[in-house]
């Protein structure tokens, strides 16, 4: 089998993770031999990411990471995407196929438009995690983890410009990590990601915000607890400019969240300011019972359907070999000849 090069921007927890969950594969088929290399904005991430096995090579210039790579992986900080298509997007070889893990997908798909050539294709992908790791609130690459994506799922969008080769590669990508490949639509995607990652982050920041400027905040710091840590770890993990670009892009649908919120907080405040313990019980238990049921379905991956992919395969991930990239068009295209019996 060919060895497969691959490019991964962004060394955080997520990219550090597809590198070592693509080497543990490696190691399960070495009939499958994947070359990484990676890039980070910060040296000292990509450098921690070659110490612990998940790199072949590491480079400081993004276009370098990206140049002669037959999958680009994107999951940088979310306000370096826009500038990181422009930059990659002079590198990317024809036949490339760019996995872009950033949490939206309409901005990307117009970046992608704008900056990338017609040879290139664009696949976005969501992963939802291990639900081992559900609760740790933990988001830096010092919790890097080659099992992040077992038994979880990897969330595919293709643009419609992308080859069916281009599609199987990425469901077979999904495969090899260890996720479930799903397909979504990009409009619900980010609507999605608007109530599950842009709403947490933002009631994080926004209570600590309200508590830090509170009189008793000096004495109440020293009580934080691992609770108020999972709540505001957004400020930790993440830089302001990419909190900011999260919510900005997709600002329509953070309002309509937010606006959600804010009623059923002020229905809560009522309650409280009157002692009505009823109401406050309802509410309560409502949520309860409908948390430990989205629970048990997150827990298991049963939500009532079956997998969303093309075809039916039934090897696990230590046996997939990307049909999707070594069998026909595409395969041709990346060993630079042209497919002259396409018709």
């Amino acid at each position: 089998m060919a060895t497969i090069q691959v490019g991964i921007l962004g060394l955080g927890r997520l990219g550090t993770s597809l590198a070592l969950a693509l080497k543990r594969a490696s190691k399960a088929n070495p009939k499958q031999p994947f070359v990484i290399t990676g890039y980070d904005p910060s040296p000292a991430q990509g450098i921690d990411a070659q110490r612990r096995g998940a790199l072949d090579a590491r480079t400081d210039h993004p276009e370098q990471a990206a140049a002669g790579r037959q999958i680009v992986v994107l999951a940088l900080p979310y306000a370096e995407v826009r500038e990181a298509y422009r930059i990659i997007g002079r590198a990317l070889q024809p036949g490339t196929v760019l996995l872009d893990f950033s949490p939206l997908t309409q901005p990307s798909q117009r970046w992608a438009r704008e900056y990338l050539g017609a040879e290139a294709y664009l696949i976005s992908m969501v992963a939802v995690l291990n639900p081992a790791y559900l609760f740790d609130g933990l988001d830096d690459a010092a919790h890097a983890a080659e099992d992040l994506f077992d038994k979880g799922a990897m969330l595919i969008m293709p643009t419609p410009q992308a080859p069916r080769e281009a599609v199987e590669l990425a469901s077979d990508f999904a495969d090899l990590v260890g996720a479930v490949p799903r397909f979504s639509d990009p409009n619900e995607l980010d609507a999605w990601s608007a109530a599950v990652e842009g709403l947490p982050a933002l009631l994080g920041a926004a209570a600590f915000f309200a508590l830090q400027t509170n009189d008793g905040w000096q004495d109440a710091q020293r009580a934080g607890n691992p609770n108020f840590g999972r709540l505001t770890h957004h400020l930790a993990d993440s830089h302001p400019d990419d909190l900011r670009d999260l919510l900005l892009h997709n600002r329509e649908a953070m309002v309509r969240q937010v606006d959600a919120v804010v009623d059923v907080l002020g229905a809560l405040r009522e309650a409280l300011a009157a002692n009505d313990r009823a109401a406050l019980e309802e509410a309560l238990i409502t949520s309860r019972d409908a948390y430990a049921e989205w629970l048990n379905k997150r827990r298991r991956a049963d939500w009532g359907d079956g997998p969303e992919r093309p075809g039916s395969r039934k090897e696990g991930a230590a046996d997939v070999w990307m049909s999707g990239l070594l069998g026909g068009y595409l395969t041709r295209r990346l060993r630079g000849r042209k497919d002259d019996q396409a018709g």
